[in-house]
């Protein structure tokens, strides 16, 4: 791919601000393209103002995916703004681990409602105005194929991510709008750098638990989420990358985490 793949094109982006949601944004403006963001805090001015010395523009709007109003506000700001867009990357999640047996059902419609439903909705309220050879992406988990005990219902919304990508595929192929996953592993946010900082031997484990002893950081990450919404990937559709470094291939041993 080129510096300019993203020249021109307008991408929404949801959860842009912080994690893997801001080293798309990052990729994405240093392939030129314009991004409109979201996220819940609302400190983005700050953010879209550093996203714009990269190459590309940027702009935010405070956005809860969540709610149905909210999204709804924001799709429309990005509708009126631009009249287009060439991109929707539904990034923004949430994850809730908890006892099986116990897992309170509040915490069940948190994560369906955020992960799940804000993507149904986003792509009903901006798909009216992608032209054909546009890309949505929405951005699931390597928890949709290999997950561990007190993941049930996080892993649920990612694996229903993928299923409703494969039929939207179909439903939006008409239009000529692309419909992809992309499913990440364990990246290197802030929020994990932080772990690790508190508990440095955590680091080996980590790395061990990878194909080649290293796992993803955010920049990686935005880098394959831009190059599925560019048209050097006009042949994907439907399909539901996994980008974890081999973490979800093996099974993972004891030892591996000593």
């Amino acid at each position: 791919m080129t510096a300019t793949a993203l020249k021109d094109k307008v991408v929404v982006l949801t959860g842009g601000g912080a994690g893997i949601g801001w080293g798309i944004a990052q990729a994405c403006c240093a392939q030129g393209a314009t991004v409109f963001f979201g996220q819940r805090s609302a400190n983005g001015d700050e953010k879209a103002a550093e996203l714009a010395g990269r190459g590309g523009d940027a702009a935010f709007m405070q956005l809860d995916v969540a709610d149905p109003a909210s999204i709804a506000a924001f799709a429309g700001e990005a509708r009126q703004r631009y009249g287009r867009v060439d991109a929707l990357i539904n990034n923004a999640g949430v994850t809730i681990e908890g006892d099986l047996l116990s897992f309170p059902i509040e915490d069940l419609d948190r994560l369906w409602a955020t992960n799940v439903r804000s993507i149904f909705l986003l792509t009903q309220a901006l798909a009216p105005v992608m032209p054909a050879g546009s890309a949505i992406l929405n951005i699931s988990s390597n928890h949709s194929v290999a997950s561990v005990a007190g993941y049930e219902m996080y892993a649920a919304t990612k694996g229903g991510i993928a299923a409703m990508t494969r039929a939207m595929c179909w439903s939006l192929g008409q239009r000529g709008i692309r419909v992809n996953t992309l499913s990440p592993g364990l990246t290197r946010t802030e929020a994990v750098q932080k772990v690790i900082d508190d508990a440095p031997e955590l680091e080996r484990g980590f790395n061990a638990m990878h194909a080649d002893h290293r796992f993803a950081t955010i920049e990686e990450i935005g880098n394959v989420a831009a190059f599925l919404i560019s048209d050097a990937a006009a042949a994907i559709t439907g399909a539901d990358l996994v980008a974890d470094h081999g973490l979800a291939v093996q099974l993972c041993r004891d030892d591996q985490l000593k």
